[in-house]
């Protein structure tokens, strides 16, 4: 029997409820902008049946997100028999919420738009915006193989050739699709595409609770599978489960300051992988790391990405001015932020760069979006003095024009002037984004255990994993990780066992 539903990918909805009644389901799963923008075809998946699930594999990869499906899908091409357990009941994780882009140096993508970047500045940046505590074997190795791993995405047929700022990068890095929609749900659509052309066994409502090991070396897994308890074992094992930001008691518990914040990530990623990898003794590094993010809406808790601001949107407080360079560091902006009134601002854009970014359209859609058809009835719209946001308006529109921001210093994300009506508002504050912090890695993506020596057989990567981020993560650098890292677990997991 099959249960068929419909998934708007660019929100986490579960409808998939009944599938531990079904056993084999098929998901029609469609990224909503890029329906509408694009006309993306449907794509049927097939996930696979209990009754299936084998004694042994090669690998498994636990957590579906976009780490663990890159991991599945190197290791798979490699010649590993692979599998993946993810408890949640669809695919995806944190990846499917996901907005911005991915970042990259020296991309072809780069090279067609006359972007000049480096490899070199990439990793400066990164080290900046991290502030310089990041593992710089991990970052060199994230920001030299950022280009390769854009090329890998395109010959899958996932291809970033739209490219937008992020805050803390001087040049525009950010890979996104093609039609500017969110990168979550594209990211998302064709890694699960390219998973079930391999034909790699996918069992959702999967719950790995134990990492099975003996003499320091992995064995396989102790896995849940819709109420019903196997062990499974597997020459290596790569711990695709994200971050921790979804559970706030483990939040707080490693940093009390974020008690009361609002979290923009999904319900699965409550730290299980790392508990887990700790029993068989991985290092966790940067564990009181957590990043705020910005630009959150509060009563949703849903993020309003940076690539708003990366367009040329500008933040103003309750008293309708400009506070800050908007492209700052993620976590400079949220604390000017949190010092002004109320501690919220408004992210203000127009008409023109409401089409470059489609992610709007679904902010528009969750009624997120105030609008007035001039900047003062915005202002009145939104109850702020109109004469003040409309001379905070003309400063900045001065600003693009002259190319240069007098007053905040900002130097990206300036090239078109906000002038085009109507003219549209998003309260937002900071909220709980992402865990810095993690299992600790080498650039082989082996777990590494307190004496800094590779557990056996063990793997991580993404959110999962720690150190590549430091105390502060930019912008669309999230992505690279996950990709980069997960396409390198996979491989590695491979020549092991192979």
């Amino acid at each position: 029997m099959k249960f068929v539903c419909k998934i708007m990918k660019s929100v986490l909805i579960m409808c998939l409820v009944l599938s531990s009644i079904v056993g084999s389901l098929n998901v029609s799963a469609q990224d909503s902008e890029t329906d509408a923008e694009t006309g993306a075809s449907e794509v049927t998946a097939d996930f696979t049946h209990p009754d299936d699930l084998a004694e042994s594999y090669d690998v498994i990869v636990i957590g579906a997100g976009g780490g663990g499906m890159a991991a599945a899908i190197a290791a798979k091409d490699a010649g590993s028999n692979v599998a993946i357990f993810e408890k949640m009941p669809i695919l995806g994780g944190n990846t499917l919420k996901s907005s911005a882009g991915m970042n990259a140096s020296e991309s072809k993508f780069q090279e067609a738009e006359g972007i000049e970047d480096s490899n070199e500045l990439f990793f400066e940046e990164t080290m900046a915006g991290g502030h310089d505590t990041n593992d710089e074997e991990l970052v060199h190795y994230l920001v030299d193989n950022s280009a390769s791993a854009i090329e890998w995405l395109d010959s899958m047929g996932i291809t970033l050739s739209s490219i937008t700022t992020t805050g803390g990068m001087s040049v525009p890095r950010a890979h996104r699709p093609e039609a500017g929609s969110a990168i979550g749900g594209y990211l998302v659509d064709g890694l699960q595409r390219n998973v079930f052309e391999r034909e790699i066994p996918t069992f959702v409502n999967a719950n790995v609770t134990e990492i099975l090991e003996e003499d320091g070396v992995v064995t396989g897994v102790q896995v849940n599978i819709e109420g019903n308890e196997h062990q499974v074992n597997a020459k290596a094992v790569i711990i695709a489960t994200g971050g921790f930001g979804g559970n706030l008691e483990m939040v707080t518990d490693n940093n009390p300051d974020l008690e009361g914040f609002v979290t923009t990530n999904h319900e699965g990623a409550t730290g299980d992988g790392l508990v887990m990898a700790q029993e068989v003794g991985a290092q966790l590094v940067d564990m009181d790391q957590i990043q705020i993010h910005p630009t959150v809406e509060q009563e949703t808790s849903y993020l309003i990405t940076e690539a708003v601001r990366g367009e040329g949107a500008i933040l103003v407080n309750k008293e309708g001015e400009r506070f800050f360079n908007e492209l700052d560091t993620r976590d400079a902006v949220s604390q000017a932020i949190l010092s002004q009134t109320d501690s919220s601002a408004y992210v203000i854009f127009d008409q023109a760069l409401r089409g470059r970014v489609k992610a709007i359209d679904q902010y528009e859609k969750m009624g997120l979006v105030k609008v007035g058809d001039t900047i003062e009835e915005l202002a009145t719209t939104i109850e702020l003095d109109p004469e003040v946001l409309s001379q905070t308006l003309s400063i900045w529109n001065d600003s693009v024009a002259n190319g240069t921001d007098d007053n905040f210093a900002r130097t990206t994300g300036m090239e078109i002037a906000l002038e085009e009506a109507p003219f549209y508002a998003i309260k937002i504050a900071p909220g709980i984004h992402h865990t810095m912090g993690g299992l600790k890695i080498n650039t082989n993506a082996q777990v590494l255990n307190e004496a800094d020596e590779a557990i056996t057989g063990l793997y991580a990567a993404g959110e999962a994993s720690g150190g590549v981020h430091g105390s502060n993560r930019i912008g669309g650098n999230a992505i690279a990780d996950i990709i980069i890292f997960g396409r390198q677990a996979g491989e590695q997991s491979a020549l092991f066992v192979n």
